[in-house]
């Protein structure tokens, strides 16, 4: 019976469906082809479209995505979600102008044909497993003198493509700390200029975590997040996936955020770590094995993990 209440709202949001097998196809909204092309199994709680292969592992996406507030809760009512997220009110994305900042002026980049003077930077970078291509996307430098002597650099860029944000992390065990932030507030996106918010995204802790996480992956430069904050605005009001795969001794902080992320009725997914210490210890290829076996959540299972991390 819930179930074909659960169709009955997706079809008066997008439409009266085709039927093959157990799927149904609906006017793909998703990408406007004049087909239906948008297939949806409600017993397997799946939806995928054919033609721009958008997709989710829950079909509460596609209401929260097309539907109104008063679909949304009829089907939270189904599920007897709690309506805790106000998705109406709590979020402003901010509208005054992103923060600039100037890189260092001893910044020289690493992005171009290397030098003599290069080889202790790219010498670290190698040593943890960064390539070209990463030193291209992040573009990567370095600071040989000055505030950041022997530091790498990483600059972040808003969507208007100015430097928003910079972190610095040094090659020698001399300098402490290890990372030191530019200047600036740390509430910013990093690297909002390159985010997809249509598709998933990773959060991870720092920003080498990021570069082995690939594209679409956002730092947050510490083990927590605000709901108050940019980063947790925009995820919400774009109704971004998320896959959290923050460190394993950071468990109850990304507990407390998947909860967070629940309330507001994102699709989340929880990649395993252990027995690495962080995700920047996993070669590329071992992180988007751990992504793809991510375990979904929904509230039944935060409060089974919640229970057995006390």
């Amino acid at each position: 019976m819930i179930t074909i209440k659960k169709q009955r709202i997706v079809t008066d949001i997008l439409g009266t469906p085709s039927r093959q097998n157990q799927e149904y196809l609906y006017p793909s909204v998703c990408c406007g082809h004049h087909k239906k092309k948008l297939s949806i199994n409600f017993e397997k709680n799946v939806a995928k479209c054919w033609v721009c292969d958008w997709r989710t592992k829950n079909i509460k996406r596609v209401v929260r995505r097309w539907g109104t507030r008063k679909h949304l809760d009829a089907w939270r009512d189904l599920e007897g979600d709690a309506h805790t997220g106000d998705l109406d009110n709590l979020f402003e994305i901010a509208t005054e102008q992103e923060q600039r900042i100037d890189l260092p002026t001893e910044f020289k980049t690493l992005t171009g044909v290397p030098s003599v003077l290069d080889n202790r930077a790219l010498s670290y970078l190698r040593s943890r497993r960064i390539t070209k291509e990463d030193i291209l996307r992040w573009k990567i430098g370095y600071c040989a003198v000055g505030q950041y002597e022997n530091r790498i650099i990483i600059p972040s860029f808003g969507v208007e493509g100015y430097c928003n944000f910079f972190t610095a992390r040094s090659w020698t065990k001399d300098n402490w700390p290890p990372y030191l932030n530019g200047p600036g507030n740390k509430d910013i996106i990093f690297n909002d200029l390159y985010v997809d918010w249509t598709t998933d995204v990773s959060l991870v802790e720092g920003v080498f975590d990021a570069i082995v996480a690939g594209p679409n992956s956002i730092p947050l430069l510490g083990s927590t997040l605000r709901e108050e904050s940019k980063l947790f605005q925009k995820l919400a009001y774009n109704d971004t996936p998320v896959y959290v795969a923050l460190d394993p001794d950071a468990e109850k902080k990304a507990l407390r955020l998947i909860k967070a992320l629940l309330q507001y009725d994102l699709e989340v997914y929880k990649v395993p770590i252990a027995p690495y210490n962080d995700v920047g210890e996993m070669t590329k290829q071992e992180y988007q094995a751990r992504k793809k076996a991510a375990e979904p959540f929904d509230s039944d299972t935060f409060l089974l993990r919640a229970a057995l991390a006390i």
